[in-house]
């Protein structure tokens, strides 16, 4: 019976953004100039410390790099579909597909996660011991880092997804939310899964709040030791080289903990908006964030266009010798 239950749960229902038919094509033209963005940014991101010896040995940059790629993922993960249901009207999604993007949406969630706080570790070392810097942060410990936050991620992932095989789920196939998600659709299946529900909310803690609170614990010692900067030019210049990653902790977790700390009384209405700040507009905004405020992009972005005309001028120069206008 488990599995005849199982087998007639092969297809999930996903929820309007709107019920409201004439908005539906509006949000997503919005939401697809959203994603756009959101690719485009992180993606230039990416592309200019790869093209940038200097950034890219830079272990700031090394792990940022990272972090726009899990950005992308991230919003590509859940984006795509809820377009396809607002523009399409395709609101069902199978039961392997949803558990393929519950998957790799926590482990690009994670990771952003545990990838901000090796960041803070690296702010930490660069302001609080100097001196040490160099031998702590190198090239091979930053490696190291990156891949312990992919695998941890994975790895986390892999564990709520294995949870889902041995459930089975009765006729609500309704996920109250846009993309498939761990405790919704932990809530529509028909065994008993409180003991289960109950583990996994205290390990979804444990795995949000080490990394922030080692996160806190860097800042603190940061700020003591600006605090003990003698000169005004310093303390400006040891906040300036903090300022885009506190922004992005600030918007990251201020964001977590407007869709997961509300109370169970709102709507689903209102927990799919929370989860759209979450799961499109911090990825969105974390390119901006890093490059209004950041010397050092804009100076890389002044060299990656000022290369692309300089290969320009030489394809010009080249093609019109050869045409014999040169």
């Amino acid at each position: 019976m488990a599995k005849q239950n199982h087998t007639d749960s092969s297809n999930f229902i996903l929820m309007d953004l709107s019920f409201q038919s004439e908005h539906q094509h509006l949000l997503g033209l919005l939401f697809l100039s959203m994603y756009f963005l959101t690719v485009l940014g992180n993606l230039l991101i990416v592309l200019l410390i790869s093209s940038d010896a200097h950034l890219l040995q830079t272990p700031m940059y090394f792990f940022l790099r990272h972090l726009s790629l899990a950005d992308v993922g991230f919003a590509s993960v859940t984006v795509p579909k809820m377009l396809q249901n607002l523009l399409f009207q395709v609101r069902t999604i199978s039961y392997s597909g949803c558990l393929m993007q519950m998957y790799f949406y926590m482990t690009f969630a994670n990771t952003d996660n545990y990838l901000l706080a090796v960041m803070a570790y690296d702010r930490y070392m660069a302001i609080c011991h100097p001196l040490l810097y160099a031998t702590r942060m190198s090239h091979k410990r930053c490696l190291l880092l990156v891949a312990i936050c992919w695998l941890l991620a994975s790895l986390n992932s892999v564990l709520y997804t294995l949870i889902m095989f041995p459930l089975s789920f009765c006729s609500s196939k309704e996920i109250p939310q846009f993309f498939c998600e761990f405790f919704p659709l932990l809530r529509l299946a028909c065994s008993d899964t409180s003991v289960i529900e109950t583990i996994s909310l205290i390990e979804s803690y444990i795995d949000v709040l080490a990394p922030f609170i080692l996160i806190v614990i860097s800042y603190a010692c940061i700020f003591c030791t600006i605090l003990r900067v003698p000169s005004t030019k310093g303390k400006q210049k040891a906040i300036s080289t903090c300022g885009s990653h506190l922004g992005v902790v600030v918007l990251f977790y201020g964001t977590l903990c407007w869709v997961y700390l509300q109370p169970n009384s709102r709507s689903p209405e209102q927990n799919m908006i929370s989860s759209l700040m979450y799961t499109m507009v911090t990825p969105m905004l974390n390119p901006f964030i890093y490059t209004l405020r950041n010397m050092e992009i804009k100076a890389a972005l002044k060299r990656f266009i000022g290369r692309i005309k300089t290969a320009d001028l030489f394809q010009f120069l080249l093609c019109s010798s050869k045409s014999g206008f040169l």
